[in-house]
């Protein structure tokens, strides 16, 4: 199974800030910024490609069920997640699933450009959360 680095996600607190951050002083594109309020979601996302990276800063929305804002509560702003982009997302948590390693089932979805994606549990990553992505309807952009 083919994995390869996709995107890093960066929960914040200012996305003004932060989009000011790593356009003007990173040299950064905005490419987009969207709101979502499907549940368990709950943020506003800026995307942001620097050279041949894309970051996601994280704004929560709401602050009583948005995971993101759990995440700094809980560990303050930063580093959320990284994500890795897949061949077949199924075939990926199959796989994930026979080497014991869970996902968080309740985090599938497809996000408003077509990626299909899913979290891993963290107690099964070193702590660390990771999202497996896909993109089956594009040519692996996002």
């Amino acid at each position: 199974m083919n994995r390869e680095f996709d995107h890093i996600g960066i929960a914040v607190r200012d996305l003004e800030q932060s989009i000011h951050f790593y356009t003007e002083i990173l040299g950064g594109v905005l490419i987009d910024r969207y709101r979502s309020e499907a549940k368990g979601v709950e943020s506003e996302i800026a995307i942001i490609h620097v050279n041949d990276s894309r970051i996601e800063l994280l704004l929560p929305t709401n602050n009583t069920t948005s995971p993101i804002a759990r995440f700094i509560k809980q560990k303050g702003k930063g580093v959320h997640h990284l994500a890795y982009r897949v061949d077949d997302l199924e075939q990926a948590i199959q796989y994930l699933d026979s080497q014991g390693i869970r996902t968080m089932k309740n985090t599938l979805r497809t996000n408003k450009h077509g990626r299909r994606l899913i979290y891993l549990n963290p107690a099964d990553t070193e702590g660390t959360i990771i999202e497996y992505c896909d993109y089956p309807d594009q040519n692996n952009e996002s």
